[in-house]
């Protein structure tokens, strides 16, 4: 039997294309492996949204250099973001011994790579990656999946951030019809999915492009209504694309959970206008306020870059402040770093390596005061968790608001909807240290008799 080899970096879009191409990959009767070196065929799927994942994936790109030595038969695909227009001239006179070079999310390119028309039994990805089809099957025999998974709706921006090399790579906006979606998400309940995440480089801007124009609310009212699903999370929100209708879906779907991920990027007006950002830090707040008053509950997570083109110690004191007085519960902080063929990539990239650090390292810390002080006042709280997995004797799941809990019990706890009371709280995580003996029930949530 044929083995393959999935290495994966970056966005939660790669995670996916890496567990899509992992089932198709199973159905032509390939069989995965723990090591490189082990495989027929080795899959690297790339990002470079920042130099440090770039310089990773080169990295291990480099080491794979002798695999050919030992097993000339072996073949070496890259697929991500690595890979593009402007690139790949260079990177196939750099790597030689990669076999093929494939566009994010080109799963269709790697099944035409692996089994070349003519040579497999369909030409044509299945259901959930195909041509939209209206009356499409849902095939529900590939096997277990994960409790929680991210299911793509919707590939490419359309907006024009000066820093971001997404749009260049990845292209512009495509949707998937509602139809399709739902079918994914059906069939990977059916295979044990208890949780889906809809995924989108701008997850707002979701239908814009398809007939009738459905919005990302028209969606998760479609994916609510499938049975023994739940959860529903999506993915990244833009601040500018935010509408009333969505709000009032997550307020009022009981299976949406309360969870946003805004990013901000910065606390300064003319920081925002040089990164491209069509709103300023008073539209941002006002948003964050509506959210809150209509949702009281809500978890909200930001993104922030520090140290981009121009940004003085006072434009960067402004993000400081604004993260001290909105208080999220999660902040993904990055120091700026040029990409190449971007807008930005042109102006002058004047803060110092070891300023960007210092501010980056200001920000984590505030941010792990601020996340401390709020996971201390769920200690004590009963709270619903969804346990995905055990990982080194600890069962490990997230509340609906998206926070880690972890604790130790025999009973099999996996997808299972369980209420657990908060012993101890961090700033990443919460810990309920003892569950009552008696196992979950069938309807996957905890006997709650003896506690």
């Amino acid at each position: 039997m044929a083995t393959f080899y999935i290495w994966t970096i970056g966005c939660q879009m790669n995670k996916a294309d890496s567990r899509a191409a992992s089932e198709e990959l199973a159905k032509l009767g390939y069989r995965p492996v723990d090591r490189a070196q082990e495989a027929d065929l080795v899959i690297l799927n790339t990002c470079v949204v920042r130099q440090s994942a770039e310089h990773r994936a080169i990295g291990y790109l480099n080491s794979l250099k002798p695999l050919k030595g030992h097993d000339p038969d072996a073949r070496l695909v890259v697929m991500g973001c690595l890979v593009g227009h402007e690139t790949l001239a260079q990177l196939r006179h750099r790597f030689p011994y990669v076999d093929a070079w494939l566009k994010p999310s080109d799963l269709q390119g790697l099944l035409d790579f692996v089994y070349p028309k003519g040579h497999r039994q369909q030409d044509a990805l299945p259901s959930q990656l195909a041509t939209p089809n209206l009356e499409l099957a849902c095939p529900s025999d590939r096997g277990a999946t994960p409790v929680s998974v991210f299911v793509p709706v919707m590939h490419g921006c359309d907006h024009f951030c000066t820093y971001c090399i997404v749009r260049l790579r990845r292209g512009r906006e495509r949707s998937r019809p509602i139809a399709e979606v739902a079918c994914e998400v059906k069939s990977l309940v059916a295979r044990g999915a208890r949780e889906v995440t809809l995924l989108g480089q701008n997850v707002d801007s979701y239908g814009h492009d398809l007939r009738g124009k459905p919005t990302l609310a028209d969606l998760l009212r479609a994916v609510h209504e499938i049975e023994a699903l739940y959860r529903i999370r999506f993915l990244t929100s833009h601040p500018g694309d935010i509408r009333p209708e969505l709000i009032e879906a997550v307020a009022k779907l009981p299976r949406v959970c309360e969870h946003f991920e805004l990013p901000v990027q910065s606390g300064d007006d003319e920081v925002l206008r040089r990164m491209g950002r069509s709103y300023t830090v008073a539209e941002y707040t006002a948003l964050i306020e509506r959210i809150r008053a209509r949702i009281p509950d809500v978890s909200l997570a930001t993104d922030v870059i520090v140290g981009f083109p121009g940004e003085t110690e006072a434009q960067f004191e402004n993000t400081r402040r604004l993260l001290e007085e909105l208080r999220f519960d999660v902040v993904h902080i990055a120091a700026y770093s040029e990409r190449p063929g971007t807008p930005a990539a042109r102006l002058h990239d004047d803060v110092l390596p070891e300023e960007k650090e210092r501010r980056r390292r200001a920000i984590e810390a505030l941010q792990e005061r601020i996340a401390g002080e709020m996971n201390r006042q769920l200690v004590g709280q009963t709270i619903e968790v969804l346990v995905e997995k055990k990982r080194k004797g600890r069962w490990r799941g997230r509340t609906r608001t998206n926070k880690l809990v972890f604790f130790e019990d025999e009973a099999d706890w996996r997808g299972k909807l369980t209420q657990v009371r908060i012993t101890w709280a961090g700033p990443w995580s919460l810990i309920r240290e003892v569950l009552p003996r008696t196992p979950p029930n069938h309807r996957g949530t905890e006997n709650t008799e003896n506690r």
